[in-house]
């Protein structure tokens, strides 16, 4: 790609509701700019903002028309696998009345100004956006029957759009959207109060399975393909590492193996002797807290990839870890057992109603149990790239960023460029997981670029680099404490959370938790327990703590719904039944009442806490799985069933396990159940497959996957020893089932509710075919060590 084809989009512009292009050059076309706040109209900012830099709940899409009735959909968020791409033009062409074969996909550049909020995490693309895209799609067929019907002088009320044209319903003479473009584009945007949206039973394409798809809309294969799905299996789709210019230098970079710590001195001799190498340099340390600063280091610039990783192994380096601070020491097994005695204290309380204390002291039976879960990397398959070239006072960046805004403004920051001077392409990513929400690689490259006299620089990161240099999901202990009364049910439940927060990247490290992290999964519980204490201890950050899918749901559901396991069979009761029983009648619960004020900043009278929805999804999984309270979950000799509910992003999520362990400890995942309440489904065969990638790796996290660290230094370093599922260890049978995917409720998120209950219910299917209970994650070689003698139920409760 040389420099004077590298911008090649559509010009489109931002108009306002009452304002329209006239066409994309010589060829004539309708564009429209939607720019309506979210379906609920009184829906307010709620909470603190819970990221860096906030976001905008106001989409700004636009659609394209050309004379040939070609349609062009802008997507304004990143694809990285979930398919929003998809989404996003399956809800405006349905609205429209397109044909899918008509219809194509633009990627947005970084412009939120334009397009509304442009971070891709947080699981909100649909959640926050499916509204205004259907508003913006019916703005569009609202402009075409107006159109045909000046054409045809007859009343608009006569005009009605089928399938890419427009039918005038007493005549039958049909008008296609191609003839209709021009007349179209010289029409006012129709204010939202105007607008008609489609009831469901005219959707063709929302909320329908590929095999619902209507005539035509299908390959041959009977299957609907993903909008650029050809593109992505035949390798033409362009991902970060695809993007070639003119006179390009490719860099890597040797960073500090203990987070902090700077450059002690460097010989680069050797370095610049290797064929290709141009130039070696010193990048400054980053300060602490870094936020997305890169961590600085000796970059090692050349004309290959491979010249510049041959550079980097030559270079001869000692770092300074005294800058690094107690970093340094960093010891995650050493932590652990720190995490554990500090958990033994009071910690700051973020939730009391009742009162714990009496209800412990008189209770007939008190549990107590601690469940740990280790740093995690996000490892997508893509490990980070970017490119950056600087052309006087304006700079472009090729990257595969889910957070394009924020690359934009931090470009325009380190290189003192005014934003709008800064154009940021979004890639197809490879994978992201939180990690490429974090634009500290495409800095680097920015500030290459700069030193390289404005020349494209490419910094390329390996697998080794992405595992030691991330920024890693938290490690957390969570105690947990409960009271029986002699029926078996609890009457008090004390939590107390120990985990580094993602906050100590922006500011001092506090050492606890903020509301953020405390409500996923611990404010929001939903227990119909008398006496609940929450608290937060405390644990410091010795690493960068950053986004994981999922993030701080993954542990506190692992804690919470484990001991809800134990608790039932400490009380000789089966599982599912006492979950049930748990959550108490039927309720809607406002999160405000649970001193849990972010409610994923969502408005709590549009999204409370709906005990309801939670056992609509425990009784369709448990039911699907064949789970029968008087057989209780065994299901024969070492194989049993496992159990986990968790509500996060909106959404509900069920998981039955029905897992096998061999006498040598190895774990066969018969058939994984997953009951999944998202409200609408936009678009179903996408959710499915984010269940199933959820399942995945969710195994992954209780069976294998972890970080851990010695004097400071991540200790993997490529998939031999950051462990993640082979095909052997996937499941035989994944069966995903809808819940409640109909209008009656707001729309939740789908690319990261299902993960949570995943290692729970297996770690709990474990329980019921072995008696061994699994209180740290990953279970690695626990089963193994316990041989073939793991068989009674006695599994070392802590009940008086």
């Amino acid at each position: 790609m040389n420099s004077s084809s590298k911008t090649d989009t559509l010009l489109l512009a931002n108009v306002s509701r009452r304002g329209l292009l006239k066409g994309l050059g010589a060829a004539g076309a309708l564009v429209l700019a939607a720019r309506w706040d979210l379906v609920a109209a009184d829906v307010p900012k709620y909470g603190a903002d819970a990221m860096p830099n906030g976001w905008v709940d106001n989409p700004n899409v636009f659609i394209s028309l050309a004379t040939d009735g070609k349609v062009t959909i802008v997507n304004h968020r990143a694809e990285m696998g979930q398919g929003i791409r998809t989404s996003i033009v399956m809800v405006i062409a349905d609205e429209m009345g397109a044909d899918w074969s008509e219809v194509k996909v633009k990627q947005a550049l970084a412009d939120e100004a334009r397009y509304g909020n442009q971070n891709t995490d947080g699981s909100r693309s649909m959640r926050h956006f499916f509204e205004p895209l259907r508003r913006c799609g019916a703005a569009a067929r609202t402009m075409l029957e107006q159109a045909a019907a000046q054409q045809w002088q007859v009343a608009v009320t006569d005009c009605k759009t089928t399938v890419h044209q427009v039918v005038h319903t007493p005549t039958g003479r049909t008008l296609s959207f191609g003839e209709l473009a021009t007349r179209a584009s010289e029409l006012a945007v129709p204010e939202r109060q105007a607008l008609t949206l489609k009831t469901p039973d005219q959707w063709r394409y929302i909320n329908k399975q590929p095999e619902q798809f209507p005539q035509g809309t299908t390959e041959k294969t009977g299957q609907p393909m993903a909008i650029d799905g050809r593109d992505i299996v035949s390798g033409k789709a362009v991902y970060g590492a695809d993007i070639i210019l003119d006179n390009m230098l490719f860099a890597v970079i040797a960073r500090p193996p203990v987070y902090g710590a700077s450059l002690q001195s460097v010989d680069a001799s050797a370095a610049l002797k290797v064929t290709g190498v141009v130039k070696v340099v010193q990048l400054p340390t980053a300060s602490m807290p870094s936020a997305f600063a890169p961590l600085g280091g000796v970059a090692v610039v050349a004309d290959s990839t491979w010249a510049a990783m041959k550079g980097r192994n030559a270079l001869s380096i000692e770092w300074d870890n005294r800058s690094a601070g107690d970093n340094a020491h960093y010891d995650s097994v050493a932590f652990k057992a720190a995490m554990e005695a500090e958990s033994l204290k009071p910690g700051k309380v973020a939730r009391s109603t009742g009162n714990i204390e009496h209800a412990l002291e008189h209770a007939d039976r008190r549990l107590v149990a601690s469940y740990y879960a280790p740093h995690m990397a996000q490892a997508p398959m893509e490990p980070p790239v970017a490119i950056v070239q600087i052309e006087g006072d304006r700079a472009e960046a090729w990257a595969p960023v889910q957070n394009p805004q924020a690359t934009r403004a931090g470009i325009a920051g380190r290189l003192s460029l005014k934003p709008e001077n800064v154009t940021v392409h979004s890639t197809l990513l490879g994978g992201g997981f939180g990690r490429k929400a974090k634009p500290d690689f495409v800095f680097e490259a920015a500030d290459l670029s700069r030193i390289m006299a404005g020349r494209p620089v490419r910094v390329q990161w390996s697998r080794e680099d992405d595992l030691h240099h991330g920024f890693f999901h938290t490690v957390s202990l969570d105690r947990l404490e409960a009271a029986l009364n002699d029926a078996g049910k609890v009457t008090g439940w004390r939590h107390r959370s120990l985990s580094p927060s993602i906050m100590s990247l922006f500011a001092p490290d506090s050492g606890h938790m903020s509301d953020m992290e405390l409500a996923q999964g611990i404010r929001n519980m939903p227990f119909d327990i008398p006496a609940i204490q929450q608290e937060s201890g405390e644990a410091m950050a010795h690493l960068r703590i950053g986004w994981f899918r999922s993030v701080y749901n993954i542990p506190h559901a692992f804690a919470i719904q484990s001991f809800v396991a134990e608790l039932a069979a400490a009380a000789g009761r089966d599982h599912r039944e006492f979950l049930l029983e748990l959550l108490g009648p039927d309720r809607q619960i406002d999160p405000r009442s649970q001193n849990e004020s972010w409610n994923y900043r969502e408005d709590p009278k549009h999204y409370p806490i709906d005990t309801a929805r939670y056992r609509g999804v425990i009784e369709r999984a448990t039911h699907a799985a064949g789970w029968h309270s008087s057989s209780g979950s065994q299901r024969g000799p070492r194989r049993g069933l496992g159990l986990a509910v968790h509500h996060s992003f909106m959404s509900y999520a069920a998981v039955v396990m029905d897992v096998a362990v061999s006498n040598r400890g190895e774990v066969t995942i018969h058939r994984v159940d997953i009951a999944f309440d998202c409200g609408p489904q936009v678009n179903p065969e996408r959710i499915r497959s984010q269940l199933e990638g959820a399942c995945l790796m969710g195994i992954g996290i209780a069976l294998m996957t972890q970080i851990t660290t010695a004097e400071g230094k991540v200790q993997q370093d490529n998939f031999h020893n950051y462990l993640v599922p082979r095909n052997s260890q996937a499941p035989i049978e994944i069966h995903i089932h809808p819940v409640n995917d109909q209008l009656n409720v707001p729309i939740g998120g789908a690319g990261e509710p299902g993960l949570p209950p995943v290692a729970p219910a297996l770690c709990n299917a474990i329980f019921a075919a072995t008696g061994q209970r699994i209180r740290t994650l990953p279970v690695a070689d626990q089963l193994q060590t316990a041989g073939a003698t793991v068989n009674s139920r006695d599994n070392g409760h802590a009940v008086s």
